[in-house]
């Protein structure tokens, strides 16, 4: 089984789900819109559906394995497809992880289960019984921000043990010191990519092998030049790069606002063109003012003038 480093490569763009507005009904045309434009101005060296940038959340079953269909078509082999399987209970991750088996999806990813704040028992057994029941290689993914919940690095090591369990989307927002634990304990062929945005330079060092970036959606060719002159030992110039994306990712979480989808989809609309639409409710849809600031950060990144769709 290859390792996920060569499924993925080294960034793996996480789509938001397009929805029109009032209805909030998913916009699959434009979804197909976004895919192909990420892949032709070569940002994504794989692309992830219905993760949490996609508000898998607020999603139903039947709409998540549409979603992956037509990615599938949509993406035609360009790069590779990785499915966000994760679920509230072990049952409903189950017929997910099934259902993206069959239409052979590359890899699939599975957050830690969330909202019943499972034990650490409860969650090792969570995905045992996945990876018992799938081949297709995973990516464990740990966001205790939003799950409530951490995969602890002796669960961790455990579940490294299983065969198709080869990689981790590490977003516990500690991390560094975590990502540094699980670099330690790690099988060799086990990679662990960051998944926060803010936080890849911090974590490459630490074994990293790339980054699951929502913001690549729209500074995708910065993202894939920082990480590419870190890897040619060039650290002045990702250093630089970093720090001139830095205010666009600090523009994401403007007003208190944890969740920086809101403000993330009108900053696709604004250097795409694409109709992404605004968030499923509750999520408030992003001000004027907001989008105001993001505008002058990708002003300064030469983004909105320089993509076009």
């Amino acid at each position: 089984m290859p390792t996920l480093a060569k499924i993925m490569g080294l960034v793996s763009i996480p789509t938001v789900t397009p929805f029109y507005p009032g209805t909030e009904d998913v916009n699959f045309d434009a979804m197909e819109q976004l895919i192909d434009f990420a892949i032709r101005n070569k940002f994504a060296d794989s692309i992830i559906l219905t993760g949490t940038t996609a508000e898998f959340h607020a999603l139903s079953d039947d709409e998540r394995i549409q979603i992956w269909k037509v990615a599938k078509q949509a993406i035609a082999d360009r790069v590779p497809m990785v499915a966000g399987t994760g679920a509230a209970s072990t049952r409903a991750a189950l017929r997910l992880c099934a259902e993206a088996e069959k239409l052979g999806v590359d890899a699939i990813m599975v957050v830690a289960p969330f909202y019943s704040k499972p034990t650490q028992a409860g969650i090792e057994n969570h995905y045992r019984r996945i990876a018992s029941a799938v081949t297709t290689p995973i990516l464990l993914y740990n966001i205790p921000l939003f799950t409530g919940v951490n995969i602890d690095p002796d669960t961790f090591v455990r579940l490294t043990s299983l065969p198709n369990v080869k990689g981790i989307k590490e977003e516990a927002g500690i991390a560094p010191t975590q990502a540094t634990r699980f670099a330690m304990l790690a099988p060799s062929d086990f990679d662990i990519y960051c998944g926060d945005d803010t936080m890849v330079l911090q974590v490459l060092p630490q074994r990293g092998v790339g980054v699951v970036s929502g913001g690549a959606q729209i500074v995708g060719g910065h993202m894939q030049k920082m990480i590419a002159a870190y890897f040619n030992g060039d650290n002045r110039t990702a250093s630089e790069i970093y720090f001139k994306m830095a205010p666009f990712f600090e523009a994401l979480n403007q007003n208190g606002r944890i969740n920086p989808i809101p403000i993330l989809r009108g900053a696709i609309e604004m250097a795409t063109g694409i109709p992404v639409g605004p968030p499923r409710s509750p999520l408030a849809p992003a001000t004027k003012e907001e989008l105001a600031v993001v505008r002058k950060t990708l002003q300064s990144l030469e983004v909105v003038e320089a993509v076009a769709v």
